[in-house]
């Protein structure tokens, strides 16, 4: 699959050969459905915790002695059935959460992903992104003049339409560039999952990203 390849100013310099193995993949809408459930499932944090009778503070002395006061018997004012005491079946942080997932089934949502995004023709090819110094303006102006060569993008973008900048090494100066700017995020290609392709609309990726997703997705 034949693609152009942009510089900083939006000019096509050459064209790419992208790997069909990466971009040029059958689309399953369920397997890739799978695996972002799945994903999302992973990593999902447990934030309610109930405390039961035996983790509440206190407690530690019978109320009253067992017979003779004609009161109910009762060994600990942290009983369930008194006020400050423990909760009986509340949430937990013992939960689980997590959903196995073979990991060839994980990438190839991966794969699927990345080919459905060329399919409708949502990614773009940049050279190279230099920057000299940490600069969020220069960057909006660099994705806003590429983004006209995508076919659906607009400059007052939708809330939902987000843009993933895929690029191919940690480089803090993209990335803290990019951090500022709404509905963009930057990746390393070593990072790539199909949760952050399909909540963005759009891609960018860097040329030099291309052999790093093979290799570390073993293509």
């Amino acid at each position: 699959m034949q693609m152009d390849v942009y510089n900083q100013t939006g000019e096509v310099v050459r064209q790419a050969e992208l790997p069909e193995a990466v971009f040029g993949l059958p689309v399953d809408s369920q397997l890739i459905a799978e695996a972002v459930l799945a994903q999302a499932a992973n990593s999902r944090s447990v934030l309610a915790h109930t405390k039961d009778r035996s983790e509440v503070r206190g407690g530690g002395k019978k109320p009253w002695r067992q017979k003779g006061t004609g009161r109910a018997r009762h060994g600990s004012t942290r009983s369930p059935l008194w006020k400050g005491g423990g909760v009986t079946f509340g949430p937990t942080k013992e939960r689980n959460w997590s959903v196995k997932i073979n990991k060839k089934v994980r990438r190839r949502a991966l794969l699927m992903a990345l080919s459905s995004k060329a399919q409708t023709g949502n990614i773009l090819l940049l050279e190279d992104l230099q920057l000299s110094t940490i600069k969020t303006s220069t960057v909006n102006k660099v994705l806003l003049t590429l983004g006209t060569k995508l076919p659906e993008f607009k400059a007052k973008q939708k809330k939902t339409d987000s843009l993933l900048l895929v690029i191919p090494e940690k480089n803090n100066v993209i990335e803290k560039s990019a951090r500022n700017l709404p509905r963009v995020e930057a990746i390393r290609a070593q990072d790539l999952n199909p949760r952050a392709v399909l909540k963005s609309k759009f891609m960018i990726m860097l040329v030099p990203a291309l052999p790093v997703i093979e290799k570390t997705f073993k293509i």
